[in-house]
Formats: structure tokens, sequence, C-alpha cells
């Protein structure tokens, strides 16, 4: 028991920051209708990393996070910029694109180094068991000064996620606002790729936020959900990765489906009796 406490205390702790910051972030991405964002905006992260890479810095490096940085924060821009109700063209469209050809781009820098595949795989599901004390506390203390941002900013940022009619209506500069969102939303992906990697950051996004909808209609509500739902399936699934002697980003991506479907079924089954009981 001491030995899996050992080996499970510091990614238990990095889940628990990651479903903090990423649980809140994902009720704006569902309610802005943005779903992949934050999958492409990871993959734009992975491509910087993988461009340091080539360059000959260290794939888990400080350089190398900064050209992800510096990447993210430019897909950042480019998706402030294509968010309007009066373009031709869906900003899903445009989130699509970007996500493809990062991906392309990606495999084509990583096939012109050795063990390219072992770093496509490193990039998709993370190394969540090799997270060390610093990483952690450093994300921790980061995601805290986002959360804070968010806070002081939550009027602006929650009137354009949920009615952008609204929120022009008041007044927002709504370029403004959306590159201050995405700037701080891709802050946190580039530094949560690079522990946990594209697909379970995507996961930590997404699915509480969903399975905390087929819930509650409040803001609130959904939030407390997300977060609890975040917490024991992350912690259910490094453990079950543990036992099983699984992969731990693959395990916890396939953990928070089986959840979401679990979520879905028994929210199906309330809403049929309550409606026999009407």
């Amino acid at each position: 028991m001491s030995d899996a406490l050992s080996i499970l205390l510091w990614p238990s702790l990095a889940c628990l920051v990651l479903t903090g910051i990423h649980a809140y972030l994902g009720l704006h991405v569902v309610e802005r209708g943005v779903i992949f964002v934050d999958l492409s905006l990871a993959q734009v992260a992975a491509l910087g990393a993988t461009i340091g890479f080539l360059l000959g810095f260290d794939l888990h490096g400080q350089a190398s996070y900064f050209f992800s940085l510096g990447f993210t924060l430019i897909g950042a821009g480019v998706f402030s910029l294509t968010r309007s109700k009066k373009s031709k063209i869906p900003q899903e469209a445009i989130i699509g694109i970007v996500y493809a050809v990062s991906a392309a781009a990606a495999v084509l820098v990583m096939d012109r180094l050795p063990q390219g595949a072992e770093h496509i795989k490193d990039i998709l599901v993370g190394n969540l068991l090799a997270v060390t004390p610093r990483e952690v506390i450093t994300m921790a203390v980061a995601y805290s000064f986002i959360g804070l941002l968010h806070w002081w900013w939550r009027k602006p940022f929650l009137a354009i996620s949920t009615d952008h009619l609204m929120a022009v209506s008041q007044g927002y500069n709504l370029r403004l606002w959306d590159f201050l969102f995405y700037g701080t939303f891709g802050f946190v992906v580039t530094s949560s790729v690079a522990i946990a990697g594209v697909l379970l950051v995507f996961s930590f996004l997404i699915v509480p936020a969903v399975g905390a909808m087929l819930l509650s209609d409040r803001i609130g509500t959904r939030l407390s959900i997300g977060w609890v739902m975040g917490v024991m399936v992350s912690l259910a699934g490094i453990y079950g990765s543990y036992k099983l002697d699984t992969p731990t980003g693959a395990t916890l991506v396939c953990a928070f489906g089986a959840a979401l479907i679990i979520l879905a079924i028994t929210s199906a089954l309330i809403q049929k009796t309550q409606k026999s009981y009407s």
C-alpha cells in the first residue's frame, strides 16, 4: 500500500489541479459551442513543443514550453478574431482546420526525428506518472492565478459565453475579451499538455462539463458536479491503471468515457421516472 501511495500521490494531486481549472473552463467551452477548441489549442501547443524538440531542445524543457506557449497564443489570437455571428464560416470549421493542420505538421516534424512514434504517443496521452512535486506545485500556483483572473473578469466572460447578443448590447469589446479568454485558456492548455497529453486534457475539459449539463441547468451546480465527477473519475482511473498495469493517460480517457455513459443512462432513467410520476 505504501508503494502505491508513493507512486500515485503526485499524479493524483496533479489530477486534482487539472480538474479544478478544466472543469470550470469546460463550462465556458460548452456554452460557447466550440467543443473542440481545447483539442485544437492542445495540438497547436504540441506542435510548438515538437518544433522546439526539432531545434535541439528537450521535449519537456523550458525552451520547448515557450515554443509551445507562443504557438498557443497565436492560435488564441486566430480564434478570437474569427468568432463572429455574421461570419459565413462557422468557427468550428476554423478550429477543425487548425487542429488538422497542426496534427499533420507535428507528424511531419516527428517523422524526421529518431523515436518519433514514441514522442507522438507521449504528446497524445502524456506521462502522468512521471510528474514531479515541483511541476504539480508550479501548476497549482499558476492555475490559481488564472482562476483568480477569471473570477475577477467573470461578468464579461460569462456574458460572452452564455449570451453573445446580450454581451454585444452591453458594449463589451468582444475581440478583446475573447482574446483574454483564449489567451488564459491557451496558457492552461499548454501547461496541461506537457504533463497529461492532448487527449487527457480534452477529457478533463469536456467530459465533466457535459456530464454536469445532463444533471443541472445552473452554472454553479454544474461546476460543483463537474469538480466532483472529475476528481472521482481521475482518482479511480489512476488507481485502476496502477492495478491493471495499463498506460495511465489512455486509462483515464477511457474511464472518463465510461463515466459519461453511466451518467447519461442514469440521467435518462431519472427523467423517465420523473415523467411517470408527473
